[in-house]
């Protein structure tokens, strides 16, 4: 089982890439996406798009998480992370793959046993954890996303997400796969 996890950001969205093969977790790849910063914000979009699209097809997962949304006191700043989150599920919709909302606290939990765990303090269990040094402190979130994802197991995350994202996302993901034939 391939699970890709994603960390969105409009400057930096984290990527990583597992397998879990008989009880064991495999680091298959890692990175970061950054659009020029001088870009506007659809050209930085469209940036995200192109580059996530050649990962999702290059390494082929079965699976994606996703973290969900923290919002925090800057309403523009959320506005612009949602925007990078709706490319990144729209990438990951259009390859056919379930795409799976956590928690930032569940997925520090799961990966240290502290919900409100450090970002030093996360690096350092994902290098335990999958024996590689994460290339960046995004793509070191995205792997502890797909961990947690693999961890937690799709049934468990499947029950506890809402029916309304569950039927989105599905209706989505159908609907791209049917454009994709026609």
């Amino acid at each position: 089982m391939r699970i890709i996890g994603i960390d969105p950001g409009l400057r930096n969205t984290g990527w990583g890439i597992i397998e879990s093969k008989n009880n064991r977790l495999i680091h298959i790849d890692n990175g970061r996406i950054s659009p020029p910063s001088i870009s506007s914000v659809g050209e930085r979009l469209l940036f995200l798009e192109n580059k996530l699209s050649v990962i999702v097809k290059k390494y082929n997962p079965n699976l994606s998480a996703i973290e969900q949304i923290f919002v925090g006191p800057g309403t523009g700043s959320s506005l612009k992370l949602g925007m990078a989150r709706g490319v990144s599920i729209l990438v990951l919709a259009q390859a056919g793959l379930q795409i799976k909302e956590l928690p930032p606290k569940l997925v520090k939990k799961t990966i240290t046993g502290y919900g409100s765990a450090s970002k030093d303090q996360i690096k350092s269990m994902i290098e335990k954890l999958l024996n590689t040094i994460p290339k960046n402190e995004d793509s070191a979130d995205a792997l502890a996303i797909a961990i947690s994802a693999q961890h937690i197991g799709y049934d468990k995350i499947n029950s506890k997400s809402s029916d309304s994202h569950n039927g989105l996302n599905s209706a989505i993901a159908k609907a791209l796969l049917k454009e994709k034939n026609v």
